[in-house]
């Protein structure tokens, strides 16, 4: 599956503000701020981006299913079961 980002780009130091009680957690259990970030912005960034393909193509999709419930699949004739 191809990634949404390139892993082998360069770091860029961020300024960020948390809530201080959940960093103190996250320091006492040794997680790793960067890399945790980094998965979750990964995933949110894939979440959204699915989203703006499925609005930006939402159209052609109804269009496909309507062709496909007039007409059944191309293969309807060839399936066995």
């Amino acid at each position: 599956m191809k990634s949404i980002y390139d892993h082998s780009a360069a770091k860029k130091p961020t300024n960020l503000s948390l809530n201080k009680d959940l960093l103190t957690k996250a320091k006492q259990l040794n997680i790793n701020l960067s890399a945790t970030l980094e998965k979750a912005l990964a995933a949110e960034v894939s979440k959204r981006q699915a989203e703006e393909w499925l609005k930006a193509n939402q159209k052609g999709l109804e269009a496909c299913n309507e062709f496909v419930e007039k007409n059944g699949l191309f293969s309807d004739a060839f399936r066995d079961f």
